[in-house]
């Protein structure tokens, strides 16, 4: 066989390979990337599809770092912070799968939990900000979204403590927890515009198209909750669209009218919120917003088997990234399932109160919801301001691991 020396060899980019919470990624500090992608810009993308295996018309990312699913098809990119009072930088980026596109509009909540680690690990947290032994807070710069994320990494012996006993649904091994806390995830309200809630409504009404997932041949009026907090995200009550809530994978992920039907709510709600001018534009921002179903508290067997009983949770929450069910739950998506709770009246704070009499639904400052994976609890601050609902902090648990670190390699001429 004859050896072609006409192709550019393969180049070695230093990276690492993380679980965070419910997802994985390929994290690379800013400075070791070539220096035609240390700039946003078509040639960084171009790196990052490459590194992680897209476009794929098969869907399996075989030729890369990705995992074939939206959990597992994540990008990050670290740096010392340039903003006061932060230790690093955070960018993500959300490759698509069979599409030569990476989405930079949203966060990813999960893979914040490993930002701190990483961080530490890389060399990006002044020293002394390092205990011995303890818990290091780091604080981090979401530069997506402009936010400002707290991780809570315990440390031992001035290392970063990965091993534990924190077990996460939707992870198979324990590990040792980091609490992330999300500060103002939503913007604070001026007098006179809407806040976190887009429309200015608690629950607004999305006119399904005639035909769509066998709804017949009328339009079809869905209430829905449209909330930016975390990330852009959309509720509609499971029953109104033909569910129960208790759903897993297997269920949406195979049907393509569910599928069309999904796509087709979240594409008109991100109209009303006024994130893209027409429903065409959906398709370039797959990342957000979230769209999501909810329903009462109900017994059901989760997707490793575990028998999940409504006394434990408050309600059920499914949601789909990148147009398929999520095994578990987007970290930036429970951000908005408790900012949603902590408001009376939203769908998500009626579904939890169901059962409740008008007069007595409350606000919930903790929520604990069921989800394909098992159960998760997200707490929220709530509060009003210019008689316009915001959020000052919501937090959660979750665990982080290094999988593998070295260099990733990719052709030289591939962007």
């Amino acid at each position: 066989m004859a050896i072609q020396s006409s192709f550019a060899p393969q180049i070695k980019v230093p990276a690492t390979y993380m679980r965070g919470g419910t997802s994985k990624g390929v994290f690379f500090s800013l400075t070791d990337l070539p220096q035609a992608a240390q700039q946003a810009g078509a040639e960084r993308d171009a790196l990052l599809l490459r590194v992680i295996g897209s476009p794929d018309p098969y869907g399996k990312q075989t030729d890369g770092m990705g995992g074939a699913t939206s959990s597992t098809s994540k990008t990050v990119i670290l740096s010392k912070s340039t903003q006061d009072n932060h230790d690093v930088d955070y960018l993500f980026g959300q490759v698509a799968i069979d599409k030569a596109f990476v989405d930079w509009s949203g966060n990813c909540g999960n893979l914040s939990a490993a930002v701190g680690a990483f961080a530490i690990h890389a060399g990006l947290v002044d020293a002394e900000r390092i205990p011995e032994n303890g818990v290091a807070v780091i604080r981090i710069w979401q530069a997506n979204i402009s936010k400002t994320i707290i991780a809570h990494v315990p440390i031992t012996n001035g290392e970063v403590q990965e091993t534990g006993d924190f077990e996460l649904d939707g992870v198979t091994f324990a590990a040792a927890e980091i609490g992330v806390d999300f500060l103002d995830p939503a913007d604070k309200p001026k007098a006179g515009e809407p806040g976190m809630f887009p429309t200015g409504n608690l629950v607004d009404e999305i006119s399904l198209p005639a035909g769509v997932f066998n709804q017949g041949a009328d339009v079809r009026k869905i209430k829905a909750t449209m909330i930016d907090a975390g990330i852009p995200t959309i509720f509609v009550n499971a029953e109104d669209i033909g569910y129960r809530g208790d759903e897993l994978q297997e269920a949406i992920n195979g049907d393509a009218n569910a599928v069309e039907m999904f796509e087709a709510l979240r594409a008109i709600g991100a109209v009303q919120m006024g994130l893209i001018g027409h429903v065409d534009e959906a398709q370039s921002r797959q990342h957000t917003p979230k769209i999501a179903f909810v329903s009462p508290a109900m017994d059901y067997i989760s997707s490793s088997g575990k028998q999940v009983a409504s006394s434990d949770i408050d309600l059920n929450v499914r949601a789909l990234s990148m147009g398929k069910l999520h095994h578990a739950m987007m970290g930036t998506a429970a951000v908005a399932i408790g900012t949603a709770a902590a408001v009376p009246g939203t769908l998500v704070n009626l579904a939890a109160n169901s059962g409740s009499s008008a007069s007595s639904i409350k606000p919930l400052d903790v929520v604990n919801f069921g989800h394909p994976s098992g159960t998760l609890k997200v707490g929220a601050e709530a509060e009003q301001v210019n008689e316009q609902w915001t959020v000052t902090k919501a937090s959660m648990s979750r665990s982080a691991r290094i999988l593998m670190e070295g260099w990733v390699r990719v052709p030289q001429d591939s962007f």
